[in-house]
């Protein structure tokens, strides 16, 4: 499976190119195009979380009950995907570590990588928030996207990031919850809300917008209903 990144980086779109017999599974709705010979079809199963349970496991957490599965029956199937939000796509390589996603963050994979709903790390300090994180292990490539630009931080000891702001990480990190300010009403007020501390040798991917703000922004703009 090949996979170019056209248009980046505010515009991003993937474009991936199968051999035969190769599957691609993709966010439900992400296609924008494919060659008329692909064999597409839904799926409630999906990594350890399988079948009608897995599928309403994902249900619960906010995301998309199905998932799209791509075939291509020959060579040089092709396949454009682009995310719900403009921004960058980035492609990971799965390793032995695991990768820990922000659900909104997942565009595709190999058939291949595991996908599990449900990280209980961060579930009990975003209880408040929309925000959601996938499990993800296996192998093969993984297609990641950001709301704006995608950056790459190597840490080496300690890193702090809004949780807004994370895309992804390598699950080599350890991390815990800190207020940003010297108090937790202090950083509320000064528009600033939760970040993550991470400890470790590892990858971590961050965005360069927030979507909640911007949709918090955008809704304060519209007419009342």
């Amino acid at each position: 499976m090949n996979i170019d990144i056209l248009h980046q980086p505010d515009s991003a779109i993937a474009h991936i190119r199968m051999s035969a017999g190769e599957e691609l599974v993709a966010e439900a709705g992400s296609m924008i195009a494919m060659s008329s010979y692909i064999n597409a079809s839904t799926t409630l199963r999906q990594g350890k979380s399988g079948g009608i349970l897995g599928g309403l496991k994902r249900m619960m957490a906010g995301e998309s009950l199905f998932l799209s599965i791509f075939r291509s029956p020959t060579h040089d199937g092709e396949v454009f995907l682009a995310p719900k939000l403009m921004g960058d796509i980035l492609i990971y390589q799965m390793s032995s570590f695991g990768l820990i996603v922000q659900a909104s963050s997942y565009l595709a994979s190999e058939a291949n990588v595991d996908i599990n709903v449900g990280f209980q790390g961060f579930r009990s300090f975003f209880s408040g928030e929309s925000i959601f994180w996938l499990d993800i292990g296996g192998s093969g490539q993984i297609i990641l996207t950001s709301f704006g630009a995608i950056y790459e931080i190597l840490v080496d000891g300690e890193y702090i990031v809004d949780t807004g702001h994370i895309v992804a990480f390598e699950k080599s990190l350890n991390f815990s919850i800190t207020k940003v300010g010297s108090s937790l009403i202090g950083a509320f007020l000064g528009g600033e809300g939760l970040a993550c501390r991470f400890q470790g040798k590892g990858r971590l991917f961050c965005q360069t917008h927030n979507a909640n703000a911007f949709g918090q922004i955008v809704g304060s703009q519209l007419p009342a209903k």
